[in-house]
């Protein structure tokens, strides 16, 4: 559904060691993505239901754990956000890996994404 947060994501240059932390602390099970150009891994929760991922940075973005909210249109929530005083601090529109995204900063700095599937 739009416009709301249906994803979170934990970004680390340790994907390794976030896996052994959040699995022995939550019992969380993770799946390595396809060969695309992400080091993405889905979260599953004990159960096997999927609810977030599991993001390698590479050191190319702070440590981080962020909501995402499923939009429309990214280009244009990207552009609305940069009008209301947000930035936009990356973003990827018509990757393989099927779904379009950014990373934003609200007007305090606080980082959070935006997603849609094609």
């Amino acid at each position: 559904m739009d416009n709301t947060v249906t994803w979170f994501e934990v970004a680390t240059d340790d994907p390794e060691g976030a896996e052994r932390f959040y699995g022995e602390l939550f019992g969380w099970s993770f799946d390595k993505g396809g060969d695309g150009p992400l080091d993405y891994r889905l979260i599953n929760y004990p159960g096997g239901q999927s609810g977030g991922g599991l993001f390698n940075t590479k050191g190319d973005l702070p440590a981080h754990a962020v909501f995402h909210v499923q939009v429309a249109d990214v280009e244009a929530s990207c552009a609305k956000s940069e009008s209301l005083g947000g930035k936009v601090v990356m973003k990827m529109i018509g990757a393989d890996a099927g779904t379009d995204f950014a990373y934003l900063r609200d007007v305090s700095g606080s980082l959070f994404g935006i997603f849609r599937r094609r």
